[in-house]
C-alpha cells in the first residue's frame, strides 16, 4: 500500500517540481515589480492552482519540506496556507461527505509568517502596504471569492477551455476534481464527466452568463454615441475581410434585428448586393427596417444552418444560439462571416474591438 502510494508520487514528481518552480518565480516577480495588478492576479492564480494542488497532494515526501513550502506560500499569499487548507478541506467535506471530518489544524509557522509579513510591511513600508499591497491583496481575495462562488453557483460546474486549463493546471475540471479530490491535476482530463454541468466561461468570468446580449443591444439602440462606436469598429473589420472575397450577389444576415449594424454597414459597402435579413423575432425585424436603407428583404423565421441556402455571403451574429462549431466545420454558404468572441479565431480573422471582446471570422467552403 505504502509502496503504491510512493510510486504514484514519484510518477508526478517532475510536474510537482514545476509548480514549486512557478511558485518561486511568482515570488520573484512580486519582489521585482510589486504592483496592485500583479499582487491581485498572482494571489488569485496561485491560490487556485499551486496552493490548491498543494492542499490535496503535498509536493514533497518529507514533512519538513512540506512545512517549509507551506510557510513560503503563506508569505507569498499573505494568509496562512494551513488556514486555506483547513477551509478548503471543510468545503470538500460539506459537498462530498465522508466518514471523518478533516482536522482543522493551523500551522504556527504559517501564522507566524503571515503576521511577520504584514507587520514588516506596515512598520518599514507603510505607504506601500496601504496603497499597493493591501488593495492588491483585497482585490485578489475578491477574485478568489468570485472563483469559488461561480465554481459552485449552480452545482459544481466545469470549464473545459484549453487556455484556462493550461494556465491553471486543469482547475477547470472542477466536477472531476470533486469526484476525485486526491487525483493529480494531470489525470483530470481523462476523468471527464459524462452529462457534465459545464460553462463556456472560466469561473471568475461566469457572471457574464447573466449579461444578456439582447439587453446590451437595446442599450446601443438608445445611445447614438454607442451606435457610432460599434458601426465604426465593425465597418473597419468587415472592410478588411471583404477584400478577400468577390462581390457577392446575395447576402444573408442572420439575426439582423435589434441594432442591425451588419446590415447597415453592408448596405453601404455592397450597394449592388441583395441583402436578406433573417430573424425569428418580427419585432426585431421592424426595428431593422428603420435603420437599413435600400431594397432589403426581411424573413421572419429561424435560420437553419444545416439547410442549403443560395447566399454568396452569410453573416452569423455573436448571439447565434445554434451550433457555432458546425458553421465553422461546414459553412452554410461559399463565404461566412462569423461574429465571435475575441479568443475564438477561425479562418481569416480580424479583431473588431478589444473593449467589446469581439472578433470577426471569415470561413469559406
Amino acid at each position: 500500500m505504502i509502496e503504491a502510494r510512493l510510486l504514484r508520487q514519484a510518477k508526478w514528481a517532475n510536474w510537482d517540481l514545476l509548480l514549486v518552480a512557478l511558485a518561486l518565480a511568482h515570488g520573484g516577480l512580486v519582489l521585482a515589480w510589486p504592483s496592485i495588478p500583479l499582487i491581485a492576479l498572482g494571489l488569485w492564480w496561485n491560490a487556485n492552482s499551486i496552493s490548491h494542488n498543494f492542499i490535496h497532494r503535498p509536493f514533497f515526501r518529507a514533512r519538513a519540506l512540506n512545512g517549509m513550502f507551506s510557510c513560503y506560500l503563506s508569505l507569498l499569499l499573505g494568509f496562512p496556507q494551513s488556514l486555506w487548507r483547513s477551509r478548503h478541506l471543510a468545503h470538500h467535506f460539506a459537498r462530498e461527505g465522508g466518514r471523518d471530518r478533516p482536522e482543522s489544524r493551523l500551522a504556527p509557522l504559517d501564522i507566524g509568517a503571515a503576521i511577520a509579513l504584514w507587520c514588516t510591511l506596515l512598520v518599514f513600508a507603510p505607504a506601500f502596504a496601504l496603497t499597493v499591497y493591501l488593495p492588491g491583496f483585497l482585490l485578489g481575495i475578491a477574485l478568489c471569492y468570485l472563483q469559488g462562488h461561480y465554481e459552485h453557483g449552480r452545482g459544481t460546474v466545469s470549464h473545459y477551455g484549453s487556455l484556462y486549463n493550461l494556465l491553471f493546471f486543469n482547475d477547470g475540471y472542477h466536477i472531476e476534481h470533486h469526484a476525485r479530490p486526491g487525483a493529480h491535476w494531470r489525470e483530470l482530463p481523462q476523468q471527464r464527466a459524462e452529462n457534465e454541468n459545464a460553462s463556456r466561461w472560466p469561473a471568475v468570468l461566469r457572471w457574464l452568463e447573466c449579461v444578456n446580449l439582447c439587453a446590451l443591444e437595446r442599450l446601443v439602440l438608445r445611445l447614438p454615441a454607442l451606435q457610432r462606436f460599434v458601426l465604426k469598429r465593425h465597418e473597419r473589420a468587415i472592410c478588411r475581410l471583404l477584400t478577400e472575397l468577390p462581390s457577392p450577389r446575395r447576402v444573408g444576415i442572420v439575426g439582423g434585428g435589434l441594432f442591425p449594424r451588419t446590415a447597415i454597414i453592408l448596405s453601404r459597402l455592397l450597394p449592388e448586393s441583395k441583402l436578406v435579413l433573417i430573424d425569428l423575432s418580427a419585432d426585431n425585424l421592424a426595428i431593422a427596417r428603420r435603420f437599413v436603407t435600400g431594397d432589403a428583404e426581411y424573413i421572419n423565421e429561424r435560420f437553419a444552418p444545416d439547410v442549403p441556402c443560395d447566399f454568396d455571403l452569410l453573416t452569423i451574429p455573436l448571439a447565434f444560439a445554434d451550433d457555432r462549431r458546425a458553421i465553422y466545420r461546414r459553412p452554410s454558404a461559399p463565404a461566412v462571416l462569423v461574429h465571435d468572441w475575441i479568443w475564438r479565431k477561425r479562418g481569416s480573422s480580424v479583431i473588431v474591438s478589444w473593449f467589446l471582446l469581439k472578433r470577426l471570422n471569415l470561413v469559406r467552403r
